[in-house]
């Protein structure tokens, strides 16, 4: 048994599929599944019920799978553990992103960290929450960057800044005559947002339920909603004529589109917000290194909501 195998188990119970867990194990699907059928006749159980369409955990798989998850979460440890004697600065720091953070802070902060401490090198990458939450846990990433809450056991959480949300649109849209939006403006207007996955299009629905007022009766056909994949999928939407969006001040200010062909405009009070925050494991060791990250993003402070401690 060993601690590849136990991880291989542990993505083939969340993904629930051969290809896709050999994918993000990055190996090939027979090398994970010899793998599997190896693990399971040492053990002496079957681990998984298979089927053409789908894997599921059994009974005494899901109680090994947890137990594994949990061998994985101890070794990471371990490596902490071992990193808190070396130069907390010289080592590569691995940071994760949500898709609606990553590309529009990591220009602002990398190159602060890379003058304060050009010794660390950083290793960034985008994910869903969940993708970024066990990447976290298993060791994969030492600190994440994600929209508040953000609730995970034996991690710490640590609120960076809050940033309202603003609205988008063609420069000769009726709403941008308005120096600014109100919820009810928007309850008969095409407001495209993230499809499933992205928490950000569910921080807009819940800041905003009146865009959901009509999805039941009969004007349903004005109402477009999870059609971007990204945030810049919306913009290029928004720039082709198909409606309106709404982001997060950070992905509003970023470049585009040649002056006067989109707007923004701000929502009045209450104004909705999110706020982004920095988790890491309580384990881990690097102080110093944390405290670096969340200086050099605090270098380039945006128009806040409400101030945070």
């Amino acid at each position: 048994m060993t601690l590849t195998e136990l991880r291989y188990i542990v993505t083939l119970a969340q993904q629930q599929h051969f290809g896709h867990a050999a994918k993000l194990c990055h190996v090939s699907q027979p090398t994970l599944s010899i793998a599997v059928k190896k693990l399971e006749q040492e053990l002496g159980v079957e681990l998984f019920e298979r089927s053409k369409n789908s894997v599921r955990s059994t009974p005494i798989g899901e109680r090994v799978i947890a137990q594994a998850q949990r061998v994985l979460e101890e070794s990471a440890s371990i490596k902490d553990i071992a990193s808190a004697g070396r130069d907390q600065l010289k080592t590569p720091l691995y940071v994760g992103a949500i898709f609606t953070i990553g590309p529009y802070l990591f220009p602002q902060f990398i190159p602060a960290l890379q003058e304060a401490v050009p010794q660390m090198p950083l290793v960034v990458e985008e994910g869903f929450t969940a993708t970024l939450r066990q990447r976290l846990r298993k060791g994969e990433l030492d600190v994440i960057i994600v929209a508040l809450p953000f609730n995970e056991p034996d991690v710490v959480t640590q609120p960076l800044y809050s940033e309202p949300f603003v609205v988008l649109m063609p420069d000769n849209h009726p709403l941008a005559k308005k120096k600014k939006i109100k919820p009810d403006d928007l309850e008969w207007e095409n407001v495209l947002l993230l499809g499933e996955g992205h928490c950000f299009g569910d921080q807009v629905r819940e800041a905003l339920p009146n865009l959901n007022k009509h999805q039941d009766d009969n004007h349903t056909q004005i109402r477009t909603h999870s059609e971007g994949s990204s945030l810049e999928t919306l913009r290029h939407m928004v720039a082709s004529g198909l409606g309106i969006t709404i982001l997060p001040l950070s992905a509003a200010l970023s470049v585009g589109y040649k002056e006067g062909l989109l707007v923004t405009r701000p929502f009045a009070d209450p104004v909705p917000c999110r706020t982004s925050a920095l988790a890491w494991r309580a384990s881990f060791p690097r102080h110093k290194a944390i405290d670096a990250l969340r200086s050099a993003i605090k270098q380039h402070p945006l128009p806040q909501c409400p101030s945070i401690e």
